[in-house]
């Protein structure tokens, strides 16, 4: 397995099929997905590579109106081990390659703006609990903290409330019920520490990474 050292990160993408029971059961169930995708890592747990280390988001194509997961991972994966998971992945999609990867080295400079898509799970510590933060002005205020730790600052953005997405994860030889609340933010951000974006982007924002929250998708503005 391929740890590029030149600063560069590998983005994967897999168009799934709905019909397949397994897929319908993963679009519901984040934290089971994630499990999926990790296998495309199978020594990365021994190699020292943290979850947080592997970030992914579903997004839903509107011209192919199939569900599409991005992977974003500091490791090539291997997706050959999809080909024995009957009807994961779609099938007859006239030239569109199926995973596709690519590697990418995001060209971080102060003051650079970008145009990025989070998915995340805004929250606040209270009382030592983790609660959802609901209004748009405290979701805003936290993508802001957000950044100014994170290395960028939001020139502008708009938030989607989307749901409470809940599941359940191992822990102590049982399953914990989890809700996350999910909120999709899209606008312009510059950078304000080169460093610290760039960690920012291997590690993603905020918490719920194994559920599908924190990857933070760039692309040039202007």
């Amino acid at each position: 397995m391929t740890t590029r050292t030149d600063g560069s990160l590998f983005l994967s993408r897999l168009i799934l099929d709905p019909r397949s029971p397994q897929v319908r059961s993963e679009l519901g169930k984040p934290f089971q997905m994630h499990r999926t995708l990790w296998r495309a890592f199978p020594n990365a747990q021994e190699q020292g590579e943290g979850v947080g280390r592997i970030l992914f988001r579903v997004d839903h194509d509107a011209q192919l109106e199939l569900p599409v997961v991005l992977v974003q991972s500091v490791r090539a994966p291997d997706w050959s081990f999809l080909e024995g998971v009957k009807g994961y992945l779609a099938r007859g999609l006239d030239g569109v390659e199926n995973p596709a990867i690519k590697s990418f080295s995001p060209q971080i400079e102060s003051g650079r703006r970008l145009v990025f898509r989070l998915r995340a799970n805004p929250t606040v510590k209270r009382d030592g609990k983790r609660l959802g933060l609901l209004k748009e002005q405290d979701q805003l205020q936290w993508l802001a903290r957000k950044g100014e730790a994170g290395g960028f600052r939001v020139e502008k953005a708009r938030v989607i409330s989307e749901r409470f997405t809940r599941d359940k994860k191992p822990e102590d030889g049982q399953l914990r019920p989890l809700s996350f609340f999910s909120a999709l933010f899209e606008g312009i951000l510059s950078v304000t520490d080169p460093a610290r974006f760039r960690q920012t982007l291997v590690t993603g924002v905020g918490s719920g990474k194994g559920f599908g929250f924190g990857l933070l998708s760039l692309a040039r503005a202007g």
